[in-house]
């Protein structure tokens, strides 16, 4: 048997990009398998007309979905996106169903899918979040430092994202933790360089990771590298854009992270938020907020081409979480976007 391919996750950095988190109406299982289907050539459709935009579209599906649409087994991985709730910070869990992660190298590419694919979508789906992101000098997110720097390349990328035999039935699938991240730059701005690299923990002009022994223990680049029992960084990949509205004063980072497992993305935001140790949260925190927060699967390029049929021992369509459903005030439902004063 041949392997899956893979949805096209490992891609170079764009342009632009555009992320879709929506909630699916129970009993509109059918019509969903139906897009999911042809979201592949409708893809085909808008990229072939710029075929140097290098438009691509990443499919993903939160658990409660899934469990409509497919019943069991779910991927070994595939749960409800965990509440972090520390000392200071917190992050929790926001609707959303279904994602769509458009990337292309300009975003007219993106804009024109993401209309075809929510036209298709609109009878039984509704947009809970929608971001437009853009790449920034020097890959810099809006604070002013380079992101993404330790993600893996080539062989190793592949090993960090790709499910393999751990879990046989859905290898070619990955994993896709989603957050939106809103700044303080007021706040930040007024910190010293100084101060803000060892938030950081790397120089702000060259990108250059302290040395360990200079490195503070909250720093972000301690508290977001994972090792195993046997020494190994674990890894993932990051895909994080910058957007905002100048005139509304919104400013943040989208962060989109693949790994093969949610284990050791969810390991970073409990150091992150409740701390390692518990109290020595991240000290970007004080200057960024966490106002969404899902997981979803991405299944193999292969499984959304040809959907399976539902098992017989599928879950109820009716569901008895809000998370499905759309929120009537325009929230996300977490409360106040500003981070508590450092």
């Amino acid at each position: 048997m041949n392997a899956a391919e893979p949805q096209p996750v490992l891609t170079p950095i764009t342009e632009a990009a555009i992320f879709l988190v929506l909630t699916v109406n129970p009993g509109s299982e059918e019509e969903l398998r139906t897009l999911l289907a042809d979201v592949g050539g409708l893809r085909r459709s808008v990229g072939f007309r710029i075929p140097e935009g290098a438009l691509t579209c990443v499919v993903g599906l939160g658990c409660r979905l899934w469990d409509r649409l497919f019943g069991t087994p779910r991927p070994a991985g595939l749960h409800p996106f965990p509440d972090f709730a520390g000392p200071r910070h917190s992050a929790f869990g926001t609707p959303g169903d279904l994602l769509f992660h458009v990337r292309a190298q300009r975003l007219d590419l993106c804009f024109e899918f993401a209309q075809r694919l929510t036209s298709r979508l609109v009878a039984f789906a509704q947009v809970v979040d929608e971001v437009h992101g853009f790449r920034s000098f020097d890959e810099r997110d809006l604070l002013g430092f380079v992101d993404g720097t330790e993600n893996p390349e080539g062989a190793s990328a592949l090993a960090a994202v790709v499910i393999g035999d751990e879990d046989a039935a859905f290898a070619g699938g990955s994993y896709a933790i989603v957050q939106k991240y809103l700044h303080d730059l007021d706040a930040w701005d007024a910190l010293p360089v100084e101060e803000q690299e060892r938030a950081v923990g790397r120089s702000k002009l060259s990108d250059i990771e302290m040395a360990d022994d200079l490195k503070p223990a909250n720093s972000h680049v301690a508290l977001n590298t994972i090792l195993d029992d046997n020494g190994e960084q674990q890894q993932i990949v990051r895909f994080n854009m910058p957007f905002g509205r100048v005139g509304a004063g919104e400013f943040g980072t989208y962060f989109i992270g693949y790994a093969r497992t949610p284990d050791v993305i969810e390991q970073m935001l409990t150091n992150m938020f409740i701390g390692k140790p518990p109290g020595n949260y991240d000290r970007i925190l004080d200057f960024s907020t966490a106002v969404t927060g899902n997981l979803f699967f991405v299944p193999s390029a292969d499984f959304l081409d040809d959907p399976p049929t539902p098992t017989p021992a599928r879950a109820p369509a009716a569901e008895t979480e809000d998370s499905t459903l759309p929120l009537d005030d325009g929230s996300l439902g977490i409360g106040s976007l500003r981070a508590a004063s450092p």
